[in-house]
């Protein structure tokens, strides 16, 4: 599995994009099957990934976090049925509080430093922190002393993981019952990449550096914008330029015949779609919820193809349990894609996706629901963990005041778990409840009205809550029966 981060899929060639230099997604759509209408489930990066390990939504229960002690994963799985699972990443949410037991879970991992605002790199004595359009905080500098200290194309994280992952291939492609995980935080901002990336795509542009766009509103000129647009597709083209030197070694060692390939991302991203940068703080429109997948599976062989069935993050967990004969846990909601694959037999009727304490969204491939709290102060709100972690820290003192225990849900193997009033990055009430036509309208620029298609999208909404065994106040935070 290559996996990406924040690649939208508007900006590669087999989803219509005809400016974006990626000739290697082009060359692995002959070689493996184009998804059509893939979805993510929860947001953003860490709670996909548990999506990953777990082939079950998160959201409703949960905001970022590590992997529970009662979750099923995947790895830990595969590696307790004697096949090798192992994981390269220069992702560093890994390796903060809430993502510390993800990497745990493989048979052997390996890290590539410096992404982003990693704590990495320690110089006091005075790297020059050149001026920003938008970043001016310890992070943006953190990231500045990173890239000091990367002064080749070889010395940046994504080229050392996918090093890594080659690493592997080579040395244990003669094996077999083993999974790869090579994962990098590439292209997600700050969209650092080096020159030979950025030379298709000249412009002038003389103001501050701009590769790293805020989580708001569009607030710069259409020059600022296209050219924070343009970083980021050399940064994709750095991405596809790895992605090749994936599908080389697969050629040069003959791995098609016998080796699944799965090409994949967390989610998508804004670039100025909507008058919004980023994703979280708005609604999750298809530039964030509709993603790029490609799937090759050995076993049926179809290979330039498309498919048009509703999938989501929750199959992949489920596809590679399948892949290797083993049983899926009960509480794993995801379903394999093999026949999906080899003739585009659906694997659901709708699909849930979303962000805790953000809209709770629904499509059905057609239509996307995105229904928003009833009441301004977006409340009621809890999150169920025996894990209190954020993003960078545990759950502070304060926040620990008021918790209860929770009776067990259906999927916490008889735990009871805390209940700590919760909060959200996001306001939906202040966008209202939204329904699009993507058919009709894949830009989503023009919202419905029509009671009927909105009644049976809050039907298949009301269903898929009750099949995650939603807490009871997400319904009435959301104004459902």
């Amino acid at each position: 599995m290559v996996m990406f981060d924040s690649l939208n899929r508007r900006m590669l060639p087999p989803y219509g994009c005809d400016w974006v230099h990626a000739p290697n997604f082009s060359r692995l759509a002959t070689r493996s099957v184009t998804f059509d209408r893939s979805y993510v489930g929860s947001m953003p990066c860490m709670p996909a990934r548990r999506e990953l390990h777990t082939g079950r939504c998160n959201f409703l229960h949960r905001s970022w976090g590590p992997i529970e002690p009662f979750d099923d994963s995947m790895p830990e799985i595969l590696h307790s049925a004697g096949i090798h699972t192992h994981l390269v990443t220069d992702h560093y949410h890994y390796w903060q509080e809430g993502g510390c037991t993800y990497h745990t879970r493989y048979g052997t991992f390996d890290i590539s430093r410096g992404q982003e605002g990693d704590a990495w790199k320690a110089d006091l004595s005075g790297v020059p922190i050149p001026a920003k359009l938008c970043r001016k905080d310890p992070m943006s500098d953190q990231d500045s002393i990173n890239r000091h200290y990367i002064q080749r194309e070889e010395d940046q994280p994504q080229p050392k993981t996918f090093a890594m992952g080659l690493e592997f291939l080579r040395t244990n492609h003669a094996a077999d019952n083993w999974f790869l995980h090579l994962e990098t935080f590439d292209p997600h901002e700050p969209y650092f990449s080096p020159q030979r990336f950025r030379d298709p795509y000249p412009h002038d542009y003389d103001g501050p550096e701009f590769d790293w766009p805020p989580y708001r509103r569009v607030q710069e000129t259409p020059e600022q914008l296209r050219h924070c647009r343009l970083m980021n597709a050399a940064l994709v083209s750095m991405c596809d330029d790895y992605l090749g030197r994936v599908l080389d070694v697969m050629d040069e060692l003959s791995l098609w015949p016998d080796t699944m390939l799965i090409v994949n991302t967390d989610h998508g991203f804004l670039l100025g779609e909507h008058d919004w940068w980023a994703k979280c703080v708005q609604p999750f429109y298809n530039e964030v919820a509709h993603t790029p997948l490609f799937l090759w599976d050995p076993r049926c062989g179809c290979a330039g193809e498309r498919r048009g069935s509703l999938v989501q993050t929750i199959d992949l967990p489920a596809t590679l349990l399948e892949y290797f004969g083993l049983p899926l846990p009960a509480d794993m909601q995801g379903k394999p894609l093999r026949d999906t694959i080899s003739g585009d037999a659906p694997v659901r009727e709708a699909g849930l996706f979303g962000m805790h304490g953000a809209h709770v969204n629904c499509t059905d491939g057609r239509y996307v629901y995105m229904r928003a709290s009833q009441d301004p102060s977006n409340a009621p709100l809890y999150e169920y963990t025996l894990m209190p972690t954020h993003m960078r820290r545990t759950f502070d003192v304060a926040e620990l005041q008021d918790i209860t225990l929770a009776e067990p849900f259906s999927f916490t193997k008889g735990c009871r778990t805390m209940r700590i009033p919760g909060r959200s990055w996001v306001d939906p009430h202040q966008f209202g409840t939204m329904l699009f036509d993507v058919e009709t309208d894949p830009l989503q620029e023009h919202p419905l009205n029509s009671p009927a298609i909105e009644r049976m999208m809050e039907e298949h909404l009301v269903r898929l809550m009750r099949e995650n065994d939603a807490p009871k106040e997400q319904f009435e935070r959301l104004g459902l029966a």
